[in-house]
This record gives C-alpha cells, structure tokens and sequence, in this order.
C-alpha cells in the first residue's frame, strides 16, 4: 500500500507540473501573438529596395562609421540595408558573403574588393542583373558600376609628404601595414614610397604586416625596432598600427626619438595625437562612404547615370589641425 500511495503521489505531482508548465507557455504564447497582432497593425510597408553592404571587419571602429553611414541613409531612402562582414578581416569569407547575397538576388550590392578574386564574384553579380558598388577598396579592372571611398595612392603620398616636412637630415623608416595581400594597404605603401624616393636622405629600412591586429602591429613594430636599431620614423597604413607602433616604443623608451604616422581618426589615434605620440594622422572619411553609397546605388538602379570613381576626402591631421578646430568651435571627432 505505501509503494502504491506513493506512486499515486508522484504522479500527482508530476501532471500538476506539466499542468504548470502548459498554462505558463501557454499564457506567453498569448502575449507573443498579442505582440505581433499589434505590430502588424501599426507595420509599414515593406522597403522597395534590398542593398547588402560587405565590409572588410565588422565590428571593426572604421567599418562601423560606414556601416553608420549607410545605415542613417537607410532611413532617407525607401530602401533596407544589411551590412555585413567578417568577424576579422578574411577576404575568403567576404567572398562567401558576397556570393551569398548574389545568390540572394538582392537588388544592390557595396562592397570593398580586397583582391582579384573578387573580381569574378562582382562580374557574376552584374550579369545577373545586381549592380555592384566597390567602396573602400576598388576593382578598376571589374563590371563594378562605380568606385566610393579613398584615392589609396594618394593617401600614401600625404604620408609621404608630411613626412619630408616634418624631418630633416637622415630618416630610417619602418613601415608596419595591414596586409601585404589587400590592395588599398599596397596603395598606401606604393604612394608613400613614390614620395620619399625624391629624397635620398629618407629610406625604408624594413617592411612587416600587422594582418589588420593591435597586438600584432605591436609585436611586429616591436621587431622592428629591435632589429633596426637605426629606425628613426614609422608609418602604418591601417587604423590600429599607429596605436601598435606607439605601445611598442613606449616599451622599449624609443618613442621620443620617433616620428610616427598613423591611419584613421579613431578616438584612440586622435588621443596620441593630442598626446604627441603620434605625429600625424592620415584621416578618411568612413561615414560618408557608407552614407553616400546608398544613394548612388538607387541611382544605379533607376538607371541614372552615374560617374566612374567618387573620390571622399582625404586629409593630414596635426596636433596643431586639433587645436585649430577647437579654437574654431569644432570638434575632434
């Protein structure tokens, strides 16, 4: 009789649960529809036109102000915009995207075309009828519709020229780039050296590849300086390698003998160079890439004429630049 009782008992207790269990998923099933039923009401129509915007690092400072940018456009347009991109930078897996959103069928496609092999891709893509966009980094050779974003070559050539400005006698330069493979990064360091070769006080002692990482720009400036002891000045072409390059002369009390140029006007690189640990700042314009990118693509779309290359602003940030636009009543953003 007791095994029996308490078996009733358990079994009791065990449909009381399930009873439990069933009225809560069942009264939170009766508030999702009651969510959706009320969001339906008030739904807008859906956006006429589907873009897919593939960037080089995602969550990457640079790429989140041009996915901003296209984003704030998103909202003028009547247009959605999926932005998209790796993880960390892998031009393999960017090609996988853009097949992705070829596959896809979307109406429009803005990509940065990191090498040839993207060129296929982008050809595939305009054969089907998807106009593609290259932003960032360009595919001249490709059916791309247009080019929007940085001249690279001439980006090096500033570097350069500031660098001739700034200095005088003998300068040993150690050069750390984001990749060696990329485009847009052996633009930088093609323009750069096309400049300093005018003088034969100025050479390139040595070359790394920092693969687009902070530690990485740190540990390969790092090498450099430890087996270049003759480097007097460094120049990195991707937004985290003049962080890199600081730390590491910092750790090894180098950096007051150094004249340093870095990429990109993140916060970070434009705290060093109100710090004067960093020289000079080469500054881009990622959000108005991203931002104007939406527009010429619905041009393309609706069969307006569009021109080959829109070229953003490039410029060369001093700490003297900095205190200019605040006594201006500017900002340092």
């Amino acid at each position: 009789m007791n095994r029996t009782n308490s078996l009733y008992i358990v079994l009791i207790f065990s449909f009381i649960t399930a009873l439990g269990f069933s009225l809560y998923f069942y009264n939170h099933v009766q508030e999702y529809d009651e969510k959706i039923t009320d969001m339906k009401a008030f739904e807008s129509p859906l956006p006429k036109y589907h873009i897919v915007l593939i960037g080089e690092e995602k969550d990457h400072d640079y790429w989140r102000l041009v996915g901003e940018g296209a984003k704030e456009a998103e909202v003028i347009y009547d247009t959605f915009v999926e932005y998209e991109g790796p993880k960390r930078s892998n031009p393999e897996e960017q090609q996988k995207l853009l097949d992705m959103a070829i596959q896809s069928n979307v109406d429009g496609i803005i990509v940065q075309a990191l090498n040839e092999n993207f060129k296929v891709l982008i050809n595939e893509a305009v054969n089907k009828g998807i106009p593609v966009v290259t932003i960032d980094t360009d595919a001249p050779d490709s059916m791309r519709e247009t080019y929007i974003g940085t001249d690279n070559y001439l980006a090096g050539q500033l570097a350069g020229e500031a660098l001739l400005e700034d200095t005088s006698g003998e300068v040993n330069v150690g050069v750390v780039t984001g990749s060696f493979q990329n485009k847009h990064h052996q633009l930088r360091v093609e323009g750069f050296k096309d400049v300093i070769k005018k003088e034969d006080r100025v050479n390139v002692v040595a070359i790394e590849e920092s693969n687009i990482l902070r530690v990485e720009s740190e540990d390969k400036a790092y090498q450099l300086l430890n087996d270049h002891k003759n480097i007097t000045a460094f120049y990195g072409t991707s937004s985290y390698d003049g962080i890199g390059i600081v730390a590491a002369a910092k750790s090894l009390d180098r950096l007051e003998d150094l004249y340093v140029i870095g990429f990109d006007t993140l916060d970070e690189n434009i705290e060093l160079l109100k710090n004067e640990e960093l020289n000079v700042v080469i500054g881009q314009q990622p959000f108005q890439m991203g931002y104007n990118s939406i527009g010429i693509i619905l041009d393309i779309i609706k069969g307006k004429t569009v021109e080959d290359i829109y070229y953003t602003e490039v410029s060369i940030l001093r700490k003297s630049d900095l205190t200019a636009s605040n006594n201006k009543g500017g900002t340092d953003d």
